[in-house]
């Protein structure tokens, strides 16, 4: 079943990104979901992140080890988070805590202050699955990029 929704999502974001070549965030995040796990109430957290990836204004990926990423849901909107040059999050004796901690998006103006989202829940993600499949994602997306051109059109 997973599979069949990773197929699927597959060919609907192919149809997406073959005019902008790109995963809209909505995109990325159908796809991050397809790799999600069932929600969590925490995760260890050593005051760093490894990385971190938008998936709109209300969810984000964070990264908390090269192969340790987590799936962040927002419970509302967050401004800037698609545009922010960094994030924090919160935590509380080494665990970020769903419902009681938030993501702290960094804005680039001076002045600015932080702005606190409340995270609604966290789900673990399979880093490897995901991975390989952005990496059939991109290849596809090659191959109906050279087919499209050999064949003239656009």
């Amino acid at each position: 079943m997973k599979r069949l929704a990773i197929a699927l999502f597959a060919a609907a974001a192919l149809a997406g990104c073959a005019t902008t070549g790109k995963l809209s965030s909505s995109e990325r995040l159908e796809l991050y979901r397809a790799h999600a796990g069932a929600p969590v109430r925490d995760f260890q957290y050593f005051g760093s992140l490894n990385g971190w990836t938008e998936l709109g204004d209300s969810a984000l990926a964070v990264w908390t080890k090269p192969s340790e990423a987590w799936l962040l849901s927002l419970s509302g909107p967050c401004m800037d988070l698609s545009y922010a040059p960094a994030i924090g999050v919160t935590s509380m004796m080494g665990r970020v805590s769903a419902k009681f901690d938030r993501v702290i998006v960094r804005s680039g103006s001076p002045g600015m202050a932080p702005i606190p989202c409340r995270i609604d829940s966290i789900q673990p993600l399979d880093v490897k699955a995901l991975r390989a499949s952005e990496k059939e994602l991109r290849d596809a997306k090659v191959e109906a990029r050279a087919e499209d051109q050999g064949s003239g059109g656009n």
